[in-house]
């Protein structure tokens, strides 16, 4: 037996004999092993201690191993428990098996059966913690509020997730690229009831459309040419939890026509099949073009289009939400200085007004690799207007660039005009000041209670430490 760690091991048997035989096998292969006589004495041993497995005998006086084993399924699920039977108790086993028994030894027990069923339980439960694990963790990643942004534009977006992510409705989800599409999709997956379950995401603009029904449904073996075996399709494989189909506008007609009727039904059959395969499943679809026009030109149905648009999510492009650039700028900063092993870095006044004057046509994923690329060359703790790429170049203008240049004809909401220049205002001395507010009032000349009754206004929150932040956001 391959011992990966000093696991430790219970053996709850009522046979003095039969304890010590097991008892120094397990202590041969390496194992921290401990013994009780009976039922009672073990559940007393489990409750001091935890223990990776159990050993328990299923006829004993008082307490049976079945007892044992209902309190380790409801008590100490993370602790495997291997039942240990008689020929005649066998059918107990089976039924304990059902009941969460990882598997079970019939007396005498042999050396080798030993060690093979050990190290598997062990495996097994170590399998289990690591999935429960990452688990855990990806929905902390994509855990929606964590997500940055403070403006406007983007906290309805947050606050619509939070609205449909614990339900099943099928989500449409729009916006230009680089705004961040698919983890909203992972943060519905991760915030819902499904969140156990698989996502899995399709590129649909990725795959070859003569390849792209045979990824999605699968296909029986001899279905076509080179089909040499039976393949699982992406629904298939996301039953009981969420597909994501991205770039759906790009899915052909004939196509279409399947996709249409999985979201009525939830039913298909493989390429080359007969039998009929039902899953239970969310759709998240996602598209960058309007898909109203496409409608209106017959490139897309009309049909499906309904179906998909039952909880519409537009994501804002970067240029909508100007006043969460310094937010994103301070946490790519401390992102890759942190990946790259750099000094921290910060932005000069004429960087970041740079940035706010930007088109932004790659959105956020722009951002993101102007920041990374900037953090590896350049060698001065600021980074300033000259080592920004040539199109950020004359983009700067007076200290107030963020007002409108003329009136427009129909007019203007001057107060609503002052409030968003204002924020802006804040929000770029917080960013230059790595949000240490008295830093940030002194370079704005105002008092730090006043500044604090500002953000109050303005509704701008304290931001979390960069380490708490999630590696990826919007």
């Amino acid at each position: 037996m391959v011992k990966k760690t000093a696991a430790s091991i219970l053996i709850i048997e009522d046979d003095p004999d039969d304890r010590q035989i097991l008892q120094r096998l397990l202590k041969t292969e390496g194992f921290e092993v401990e013994v009780a006589s009976d039922g009672e004495a073990g559940l007393q041993k489990v409750q001091e201690r935890p223990f990776e497995l159990v050993l328990t005998d299923m006829v004993m006086p008082g307490l049976s191993g079945m007892d044992v084993l209902k309190f380790l399924v409801h008590h100490r699920p993370d602790c495997a428990c291997i039942i240990i039977t008689g020929q005649a108790t066998i059918k107990d086993s089976v039924t304990a098996m059902r009941l969460g028994a990882y598997d079970y030894l019939t007396k005498p027990v042999r050396l080798e059966e030993l060690r093979v069923v050990v190290a598997r339980a062990l495996d097994h439960k170590r399998l289990e913690k690591e999935n429960i694990q990452l688990k855990k963790q990806l929905q902390k990643r994509f855990g929606f509020a964590n997500m940055i942004g403070n403006s406007e534009a983007i906290t309805q977006v947050f606050d619509l997730i939070r609205k449909v992510a614990d339900t099943d409705s099928t989500v449409l989800i729009t916006g230009e690229s680089g705004t961040g599409k698919e983890l909203i999709a992972r943060a519905i997956h991760y915030n819902s009831q499904r969140r156990q379950g698989p996502l899995i995401p399709v590129n649909c603009a990725a795959i070859p459309e003569e390849l792209l029904e045979s990824e999605l449904f699968g296909h029986e073996r001899g279905a076509f040419t080179h089909a040499l075996r039976t393949r699982i399709g992406r629904f298939e494989q996301a039953n009981g939890g969420t597909i994501f189909l991205d770039e759906i506008a790009d899915m052909s007609p004939g196509l279409q026509v399947k996709i249409l009727r999985v979201l009525q039904d939830r039913t298909f059959e493989r390429i080359g099949g007969v039998k009929t395969i039902r899953v239970d499943l969310r759709v998240i679809a996602a598209t960058n073009q309007a898909l109203e026009e496409l409608v209106a030109k017959n490139l897309f149905r009309e049909d499906l289009y309904y179906r998909l648009n039952v909880i519409p999510i537009r994501v804002p492009p970067l240029r909508d939400r100007t006043s969460d650039i310094p937010l994103l700028v301070s946490h790519f900063l401390q992102e890759f200085s942190r990946k790259r092993k750099k000094p921290l870095k910060r932005l000069s006044n004429a960087a970041m007004e740079s940035l706010f004057k930007y088109s932004w046509p790659g959105n956020v994923r722009e951002l993101e690799n102007l920041l990374e690329r900037l953090v590896i060359l350049t060698e001065r703790e600021v980074i300033d207007l000259k080592d920004l790429p040539e199109r950020f170049q004359g983009l700067t203008s007076s200290p107030l660039a963020a007002a409108p240049q003329e009136l427009p004809e129909e007019g203007l909401d001057l107060n609503l005009a002052v409030q968003e220049f204002e924020k802006e205002l804040i929000l770029k001395a917080l960013a230059r000041c790595n949000w240490v507010k008295s830093q940030a009032a002194r370079l704005l000349h105002l008092n730090r209670t006043t500044l604090i009754e500002k953000m109050k206004k303005q509704n701008i929150h304290p931001q979390p430490p960069p380490f708490l932040m999630p590696r990826k956001f919007l």
